[in-house]
């Protein structure tokens, strides 16, 4: 039997706490989801202005990183390098870059997904909630 290590609650807090600070230093509007290893919501932060859509976008990107334990944006390059048939995998809705899995030897814990502002500043925003907890 192995042990799995998994996000607590303290960690969601200080990662969420500092995504926001990066949105915020940079005045930008996103929402911010936390998903768990299985892409389950465990935070969603809707800033002040960021659009309506974003709310759906970023739990969407939070959950393919976890689920796939990779970048979004390796999804988005398959994509866009031609291969349009992975836009057919199963319960998979987010393919732009922006999802981030959090990954402790070799495990995923979880995941971040920003949306509102260019993919890869949301992305920048989702690096800078996991290195919050020194990963």
């Amino acid at each position: 039997m192995k042990n799995k290590f998994t996000l607590e609650l303290s960690d969601v807090k200080a990662m969420a706490a500092a995504a926001e600070a990066e949105a915020l230093k940079n005045n930008w509007a996103v929402t911010i989801a936390i998903v768990d290893d299985g892409g389950h919501l465990l935070c969603l932060q809707r800033l002040d202005g960021a659009a309506a859509i974003s709310a759906h976008i970023a739990p969407a990107k939070a959950h393919t990183a976890a689920l796939g334990r990779r970048e979004t944006k390796v999804y988005e390059d398959v994509i866009n390098g031609g291969r349009t048939s992975f836009l057919s995998a199963p319960d998979i809705k987010g393919l732009l870059e922006g999802g981030v899995p959090v990954m402790k030897d070799g495990q995923c814990l979880g995941a971040i997904g920003v949306s509102g502002v260019k993919s890869s500043e949301d992305a920048q925003i989702a690096r800078a909630g996991i290195a919050a907890i020194g990963l």
